[in-house]
């Protein structure tokens, strides 16, 4: 997987990306990424980027002109165009199931605007989606993008340690997690679960889809109407939402 990002603020990304389990999958040639600074686009002899809106107000818009160039280095003398994403507040939101399908492609380009936006005649042009990640307003793209790059990279084979890291974390069955716990197995008076010292295999699994239904009603309710659920799922939560006064 290639991820090019067209930003401002290249230092950003490795001081984020550099370490831990991304860190490593860029070592090891599992994932490439490179930072494109719209910056050394610039025909301005001071590296200017931005311009004021025609429509007025306040704030500065980037113009087409340094991003398309620095898209065009990226992009020009491929015999495909690559996937690009312009990180927007305008976007479809970004979820497990959107990170599900980037992670099919091979080469994905990630514009981040800055001040008030991008020309949207370069956006028209260059880009294949618009993504948000969440209905509030960042000063730039790079967090948002970080963001992406961190959740496909993780869904990458081999990126972590097997499959069955990511296939029970939350979001990625359509439900939240199960609680987790560590050793030791008493701490501060509080024991973990009996079951899960058990040895019982299928009790085990039984007591984390049962963990992961409740988490999910108590904390993010909508998540059920999307969740992909068994007539035992439906039977359970109505049990406990009876035995516990749960009303939604």
């Amino acid at each position: 997987m290639r991820f090019d990002v067209l930003t401002l603020f290249p230092a950003m990304f490795d001081a984020v990306l550099g370490d831990s389990i991304i860190g490593r999958a860029r070592e090891g040639g599992l994932v490439e990424m490179n930072f494109t600074d719209i910056r050394d686009f610039s025909k301005n002899k001071h590296r200017k980027t931005d311009d004021y809106p025609y429509s007025g107000g306040g704030g500065m818009l980037m113009t087409p002109q340094p991003v398309y160039d620095a898209y065009m280095s990226v992009a020009q003398g491929l015999p495909y165009k690559p996937f690009t994403i312009y990180m927007s507040p305008q976007g479809k939101i970004f979820d497990q199931s959107v990170a599900a399908e980037l992670a099919k492609k091979e080469h994905i380009v990630l514009l981040c605007g800055h001040y008030e936006g991008v020309d949207q005649r370069v956006i028209d042009e260059i880009a294949d989606m618009e993504l948000s990640v969440g209905d509030f307003v960042l000063t730039g793209g790079e967090i948002p993008a970080m963001a992406v790059i961190d959740a496909v990279s993780r869904l990458i084979p081999g990126v972590l340690a097997s499959e069955g890291a990511y296939e029970n974390e939350s979001h990625y069955g359509g439900l939240l997690e199960y609680p987790q716990y560590t050793r030791p197995a008493k701490w501060h008076g509080v024991e973990i679960p009996e079951v899960l010292i058990s040895g019982h295999h299928a009790n085990i699994e039984k007591w984390k889809r049962e963990q992961s239904l409740i988490n999910t009603l108590l904390k993010r309710p909508d998540m059920l109407e999307k969740a992909a659920l068994t007539k035992e799922d439906i039977e359970f939560l109505e049990k406990y939402k009876r035995e516990n006064g749960v009303t939604l």
